[in-house]
């Protein structure tokens, strides 16, 4: 269509001004932009999904967590610009590299909408050492609720009963994240 790839470029990352955000863009939405095609929004896609793949790659390869930050940056990507709360929980292993970030939830959230057995139901039948709980706030703010910090007393608890140490309970909002541990909400 006469555009040439680094001014399309230019012009999505000004649109979207993060990756985290143009990740989370539809096919649809993608071709209501100058230059961008079905055949070329079909790629961009698939670039962003091998990125995606390449993060969960070979278990060398796996990320290791070291601090909120880190668990922070591994789903920033993924959740900041949903439009729906979504719950993943990171399953750890005794070396602190990442097992698997399965979704546990995705919907409106409430206390009474998680049953706290789902948070370590994966982490029990991978073997996880230790386990992160993180969900997003769709309006970007993620000031945690009194909702959060009940949610996040009730895994604590529940962790201890398991066995399973409960490292943090991250929320994510645009860009922002709040580490529910730092805070020393929820945990005692």
């Amino acid at each position: 269509q006469g555009v040439n790839v680094i001014d399309m470029a230019t012009d999505l990352m000004r649109y979207y001004r993060t990756l985290p955000a143009l990740a989370q863009v539809s096919f649809t939405d993608l071709q209501r932009h100058r230059g961008v095609g079905a055949a070329k929004a079909a790629q961009i896609m698939a670039a962003i999904e091998l990125g995606r793949r390449v993060m969960r790659a070979a278990p060398e390869s796996r990320p290791r967590v070291d601090s909120p930050e880190s668990v922070a940056r591994l789903l920033l990507s993924e959740l900041a610009y949903t439009d729906q709360e979504h719950v993943k929980v990171v399953l750890i292993d005794s070396r602190n590299q990442v097992i698997a970030t399965p979704t546990i939830y995705k919907g409106t959230l409430n206390t009474t909408t998680i049953r706290i057995g789902e948070i370590f139901k994966e982490a029990i039948r991978r073997n996880a050492a230790a386990i992160i709980v993180a969900h997003n706030h769709p309006s970007g703010d993620p000031t945690p609720s009194p909702q959060d910090v009940i949610l996040t007393r009730r895994i604590v608890e529940a962790g201890r009963l398991l066995n399973i140490d409960v490292l943090d309970h991250l929320i994510l909002g645009h860009d922002r994240w709040v580490s529910m541990k730092e805070r020393r909400l929820g945990f005692t």
